[in-house]
Parts: structure tokens; sequence; C-alpha cells
């Protein structure tokens, strides 16, 4: 059986139990919180970053490369188009919402959420305001422009669209929701994405590892 080291809450560890569940491949979690110093766990990962899957003599670190290695280990449920400009776009996606739009998002998680329930420190809220009103926009106004109004991005529910969607069920869990007055595509396709059998699943248990369910 795969093992995932990782915890609930990382929006990379949850794209990959995501994955794992769409594809109906069974696993074990191990909990491993990131940048511990933890030294077994830097022998199998020197990087010291969740999620690292575990499947018999393979060891793979970072969430992409894993739903990668899972989508041409497991092809019977695809997680990104066939097409190649599909594909290259569905990649694409998954970069920049891995990267910047993940980023400020967990700006936001951080200093709303962590800050307050695990370091008792008060949140900043001039740098959460800077990235509500100046940082975040600009991502969100090309989004909306990518993104269908009634759909999924290439019609049936795959990683691009939970990748566009993950960062903002972090910032969700410290009070910031997409206005769908301004970028109503986008927000419709968060409220699809959290509604999928599979998303719903693990969201579920990971409300309860961050007590909040």
């Amino acid at each position: 059986m795969i093992k995932v080291y990782g915890v609930h809450g990382s929006p990379f560890v949850r794209k990959v139990f995501i994955a794992l569940a769409l594809k109906n491949i069974p696993y074990e979690v191990v909990p491993q919180m990131p940048f511990t110093g933890d030294k077994e766990y830097l022998k199998i990962n020197p990087l010291g970053k969740v999620p690292t899957i575990v499947d018999g003599e393979l060891t793979l670190g970072d969430s992409k490369v894993i739903c990668r290695y899972l989508e041409n280990a497991y092809p019977d449920i695809a997680l990104y188009p066939k097409d190649a400009a599909e594909k290259a776009m569905a990649e694409w996606y998954e970069d920049l919402c891995g990267g910047r739009v993940a980023e400020l998002a967990a700006g936001i998680f951080f200093q709303r959420f962590m800050r307050p329930f695990a370091f008792k420190q008060e949140p900043d809220e001039e740098l959460v305001a800077r990235i509500i009103d100046k940082d975040l926009p600009p991502l969100l106004d090309y989004l909306e422009s990518q993104v269908p109004m009634d759909s999924f991005l290439f019609g049936t529910f795959m990683l691009a669209d939970l990748s566009i969607v993950s960062p903002f069920i972090n910032a969700a869990y410290a009070g910031y929701e997409v206005d769908a007055a301004r970028w109503p595509a986008l927000a419709g396709l968060i409220a699809r994405v959290r509604n999928e059998p599979a998303v719903k699943a693990v969201l579920e248990q990971e409300a309860k590892a961050l007590g909040l369910g």
C-alpha cells in the first residue's frame, strides 16, 4: 500500500490525498510535519517538505512529481487531459496556483489562522490587507478569464481544477472568500470543486484534524 507522509491542512498534501481518492488507490497516512529537522524523514526527503510518498521501492517528494507519477503508473482514471495543449495548460495552472497563488493564500492563512491559534500572536492585518487588496486581485482577474462559468476546466473534474481551488480552501480557513460579485466564474469553480465527493471526504478529515469539526 502507498504511504503518504504529510499532514492535513497542507494544500500540497491535500492534492495527493484527493488524487489517490480519484484513482481509487488505497493509501496509508504517515503523519509528518514539514521542516521539523526530523533526521529519519530527511533520509527520504532531504528538503524536509511534505508530501512524500513511498510506493514499493519508489520514494518521491513534491506533489507535482507525485501526481504525474500516479497518472502514469495508475492510468485508469485521468487526472490530466489527454490533448497535448490542454495538458500543457493544466500543468501551467498547477504551477501558477501551486506557486504564487498558494504563497499569497498561505500568507492569509498563516496570519489569521496559524499565528492566533498555534503561536498565540496577533495577525499582521496590514500584510493581509496588502495581499487581499493589491497582490491577489491581478491573479484572480487572470483566473477569472480562464475559468468556465458553469463547468470544470476540461469538462470533468481533474487536477487542474483542484490546483486552482486548493489555495483558497486554506484562505477560507482564515476568513477569506473570493468575491463572487467580482469574480463569479472563479467563485463558482471553488464551490463546484468543494462539492466533489473526493474533495468533500478529504475536507471532512481535514476539518477534524484542524479542530474545526
